[in-house]
C-alpha cells in the first residue's frame, strides 16, 4: 500500500529550521552580475590560513587515496601539549558543530530539556530538536551579555544540558570568571555545561574564563574550540572538544569513524605551530573593531563592544534592506532579524580596505 512521504518521516523533522549560512562570494556575483564582492558575514579570517597550514595541504594532497587517522593521532598528541591537557581529553570533529550534533546524540533523550541564551548560535537548539529534546531560549540582559541566574531559574528535573556561547555569538559579548564559577557551583551535578569558544583567541579581556581549569577540576563541562575562525580553516571543517575522560570516551561511541579528513588534521597540526599568523590575525582584527567602532559613532549607530572577530550594529533600518542594498554594493553582511532584532546587523572585522569599503557602502545606504 502507497503511503505519503511525510508519513514515514519522524515528525519532529517537520519541526526543525534548516542552518541557513551566510551567502557566498560566487552566488552574489552570479546573481547580482558583479565582481570584486567581499564577504563580512561569516566571522572568517581575512588573513587566510597559516603559511604553514599551505604547504602542510601541499605535502599531504598526494595521500588522499588512503583513509584519514581515525583517531587523529598526532594532531590529539600535539592539540594535548598546547592546551596542557590529556590524549584522552580530546576529540575531534568535522568542525565543532559535528561535536554538538555528537554530544546531542550522546546525551539527550525525548522531553529532556535543553536550555541556551538567546540570540546565540542556532545549532544549539538545532541539534536538540532532532533529539526530540525541549529547548528553553532565556533573552539576553539589556546589555547584551547572558543571563547566568536567568539560566539557573530555568533548571529543572529534566534539565540535561546547558550551551553557553563565550564571547557569544552575534553579541561579541562574554560570560566573565568568577560569574561562570559561581554558577557552574550551583548547577545540579546531573547537567552537562557546553562552553563553545569557537572565538576565544580573539578575547583580549582580563577577566574571560579559563575553562580548562574547569575541566581539571572534574565539572561537568565539554569546552569547544575550532581552526575555522582565527587558523582560518573554514573550507576544511575541523574542530574540537576538551573534557573528562568519560565524557569524551561516551562521545567517542557515536562518532563515525574518518569523520576528519587527512587534509584537515595536517593543515590543523601546521597551524597551530604558527604562532606568528595567530597574532597577525588576532591584531588586525583588533585594529579593525577601532577603527569601525569610530566610524559608528560618526555615524551615530548603536554597536555592542566586542570580543570576537565580529559587530553587532544598530543600522535604524530594517536590516534585510540594509542587507540587500549593501549586495549592490558588493558587500555581504548577516542580517539580525534571524536573531531577533530587525535592524540590526553583524559584520565581521575584515582587512582595512574591507573596512574602509565597508563604512563607504553603509555610509551611502544609510543615507
Amino acid at each position: 500500500m502507497a503511503c505519503e512521504l511525510k508519513d514515514m518521516v519522524r515528525p519532529t523533522i517537520f519541526t526543525l529550521t534548516p542552518y541557513v549560512p551566510g551567502k557566498p562570494i560566487e552566488e552574489v556575483e552570479r546573481e547580482l552580475g558583479i565582481k570584486g564582492v567581499i564577504k563580512m558575514a561569516s566571522n572568517e579570517n581575512p588573513l587566510g590560513p597559516s603559511p604553514l597550514a599551505l604547504e602542510a595541504l601541499k605535502k599531504a594532497i598526494a595521500r588522499v587515496n588512503i583513509y584519514p587517522d581515525s583517531n587523529c593521532f598526532y594532531l590529539k598528541r600535539e592539540l594535548a601539549s598546547h592546551l596542557g591537557c590529556g590524549e584522552e581529553n580530546l576529540i575531534i570533529g568535522n568542525g565543532s558543530d559535528e561535536i554538538l550534533k555528537l554530544i546531542a546524540e550522546t546525551f539527550l533523550n525525548p522531553g529532556d530539556e535543553v536550555i541556551y541564551g538567546w540570540p546565540s548560535f542556532s545549532e544549539y537548539e538545532f541539534v536538540s530538536k532532532v533529539m526530540e529534546a525541549k529547548c528553553i531560549a532565556v533573552p539576553l540582559r539589556d546589555d547584551f551579555t547572558l543571563d547566568l541566574d536567568a539560566i539557573i531559574g530555568n533548571v529543572r528535573s529534566k534539565t540535561k544540558l546547558i550551551f553557553i556561547c563565550n564571547p557569544n555569538n552575534p553579541t561579541g559579548t562574554i560570560v566573565k570568571e568568577k560569574e561562570l564559577s559561581d554558577f557552574l557551583e550551583r548547577l545540579p551535578g546531573d547537567v552537562l555545561v557546553v562552553l563553545d569558544e569557537a572565538y576565544y583567541e580573539y578575547v583580549t579581556a582580563p577577566d574571560y574564563p579559563d575553562s580548562l581549569k574547569f575541566v581539571k577540576e572534574g565539572k561537568n563541562v565539554i569546552v569547544l574550540r575550532t581552526f575555522s575562525k582565527i587558523y582560518g580553516l573554514a573550507g576544511l571543517r575541523i574542530g574540537y572538544g576538551i573534557a573528562s575522560s568519560e565524557i569524551i570516551s561516551c562521545i567517542n561511541r557515536v562518532r563515525e569513524p574518518f569523520n576528519v579528513n587527512l587534509l584537515a588534521q595536517e593543515a590543523a597540526r601546521a597551524a597551530l605551530n604558527d604562532s606568528d599568523h595567530l597574532e597577525r590575525s588576532k591584531e588586525l582584527v583588533l585594529n579593525g573593531k577601532e577603527y569601525l567602532y569610530k566610524s559608528f559613532e560618526r555615524l551615530g549607530l548603536r554597536y555592542v563592544p566586542s570580543e570576537a572577530n565580529f559587530i553587532f550594529v544598530d543600522t535604524g533600518k530594517d536590516s534585510k534592506e540594509v542587507f540587500a542594498a549593501l549586495l549592490r554594493e558588493g558587500v555581504i553582511v548577516r542580517t539580525g532579524d534571524i536573531f531577533g532584532y530587525p535592524t540590526y546587523i553583524r559584520v565581521t572585522v575584515g582587512t582595512p580596505s574591507e573596512n574602509e569599503r565597508f563604512v563607504r557602502s553603509l555610509e551611502k545606504v544609510l543615507s
